[in-house]
């Protein structure tokens, strides 16, 4: 058993851990607890050796090793799809890190974690700091697995605070558009590129409700003469590369297609002659914008993330919020970009084998869809100028834009956003009394129930969707010819064209 040894002032208790080993009985923190009799400091030894035995003995020196030592040890350890993987170093990187990385992990407390979540919530977004909040439980919920702390200090309680509080961390509903709107944004997202690609990607994307990442990586090969087969995704990674990786969830499916719109893809083929890509090898559907607008000019910001070892948001971090970074990786990051030599302010001229996601919502979809540029440092936010003819109008770019401008583009549907278009197809399909089942094939989703194994697809509930989306986008294209019997959008114009034949 337990024994009680006299340190001067004071008695600690010693018990046996293993052969030749023995501890001292310590708090949680790992520190020696001073008792004031001998009686006092056997009884402790005695309750610890009795764990040692039973077998529920942890530690207490194990919770020392601090929060930042134990996630990269934690990081390295995992092996999870890249973009998992990148969301996770994100989460570290620009949020968990600076905050506990030199805390031993025993030290950290409920309340803690608590004071962290209020402080990234007058900050960020309630549904991010959930997010972020979820991989510190994870991390730390593997430590308790692991036996180097008792108990999980970032679970939430339940049923504290008021009641009410809950609604109001629910975001925003997700905004939808109807079909004339999905023609429009098209139009527009396209006028903006001055190409063709913006058009059918976005009416793609409206009248399938695939993702981004699967529109990105459609390759041709995967055309079917009445359907598209998804079989892979392109996901772009903080480094700038594309990594070819299978849809989410393995969500591999076929989506029956409209005979107009498998015609929209033979087209825009045939005028494009896509060759393959030199990141993949692979010829896909898309081509990228063009020249980046990213705003930097010789080494560009992944060239600093890259050589300092961290993601292209803890360099933007460094730049813009410094406090919010660790004085290591403030010194890396700043030591990279010295020795780049990179600068802010210039224009980069690589040309893109692919959309990047944040260049396409930026300069091309919310100004399609809200008739405004976003704010973009140092610019402000700013309604799209745009020449009145032809219609619906031209933006007029350069300097004094402003002036030369007759209008500005009114909103076809305020808040819209690329996976927004993925919600329309649900909710048009929804209007339309589809299956579920076949919504879930179309979207990707599995339902586990047992109502959706006993459900089945049948050749007429198909053709019968098919009709429903043919229908509204021969409407659209009515409602457009309404507006304007021409389009300075080449494929649309066409489009027009052969509508108002048919009348």
């Amino acid at each position: 058993m337990g024994f009680a040894e006299g340190r001067g002032t004071y008695w600690r208790g010693r018990y046996k851990i293993s052969t030749g080993r023995y501890g001292t009985v310590a708090d949680d923190n790992g520190d020696t607890i001073r008792f004031r009799t001998k009686r006092e400091a056997k009884q402790a030894a005695d309750a610890e050796e009795a764990k040692v035995r039973s077998g529920g003995w942890k530690d207490p020196a194990a919770g020392q090793i601090t929060f930042g030592e134990y996630a990269s040890r934690w990081y390295a350890a995992q092996d999870l799809a890249a973009s998992t993987m990148q969301n996770y170093r994100r989460h570290l990187e620009e949020h968990l890190l600076p905050e506990f990385e030199d805390r031993p992990l025993a030290s950290i407390q409920r309340t803690d974690v608590d004071t962290w979540d209020k402080k990234e919530r007058a900050l960020y977004a309630v549904s991010s700091v959930k997010t972020w909040r979820g991989t510190l439980h994870l991390v730390l919920e593997d430590a308790v697995d692991e036996e180097l702390i008792t108990s999980n200090p970032a679970t939430k309680r339940r049923g504290r605070g008021k009641r009410a509080g809950r609604s109001r961390d629910r975001g925003p509903e997700k905004v939808v558009t109807d079909p004339l709107g999905i023609l429009l944004l098209a139009e527009r997202a396209s006028i903006l590129s001055g190409r063709d690609d913006e058009f059918v990607g976005t009416v793609t994307k409206g009248y399938t409700g695939m993702r981004w990442g699967e529109i990105v990586g459609l390759e041709t090969e995967f055309l079917r003469p009445a359907a598209v087969r998804v079989e892979w995704q392109l996901y772009e990674l903080d480094s700038g590369e594309f990594e070819r990786c299978p849809p989410k969830d393995d969500s591999y499916r076929t989506i029956d297609a409209c005979p107009w719109l498998v015609r929209l893809w033979a087209g825009h083929i045939a005028r494009t002659q896509p060759t393959p890509c030199p990141c993949h090898g692979k010829t896909y559907m898309f081509r990228g914008q063009g020249i980046s607008r990213t705003g930097e000019s010789g080494a560009k910001l992944v060239d600093v993330a890259r050589r300092a070892g961290v993601s292209t948001g803890t360099v933007s971090n460094v730049l813009n919020r410094p406090d919010a970074v660790a004085e290591a990786t403030r010194s890396r990051v700043r030591e990279a970009i010295e020795v780049l030599g990179f600068t802010r302010g210039g224009g980069a001229v690589d040309q893109a084998a692919h959309w990047r996601r944040n260049g396409f919502a930026t300069w091309l979809f919310t100004p399609a869809a809200s008739g405004w540029y976003p704010k973009k440092a140092p610019q402000e936010s700013r309604p799209v100028p745009v020449l009145a003819e032809p219609w619906p109008g031209v933006p007029a770019r350069g300097r004094g834009a402003q002036a030369r401008a007759d209008v500005c583009w009114v909103p076809i549907a305020k808040g819209l956003t690329p996976h927004g278009l993925r919600h329309t197809h649900k909710t048009r399909m929804e209007g339309f009394r589809t299956p579920p089942k076949l919504m879930d094939e179309r979207m990707g989703h599995i339902d586990g129930s047992v109502q959706a194994r006993y459900s089945h697809i049948t050749r007429q509930m198909r053709e019968d969707l098919m009709a429903h989306l043919t229908a509204e986008w021969e409407a659209a294209l009515d409602a457009r010819l309404a507006m304007c019997l021409t389009s300075p959008v080449p494929v649309l114009n066409a489009l027009l064209k052969e509508r108002l034949a048919r009348r």
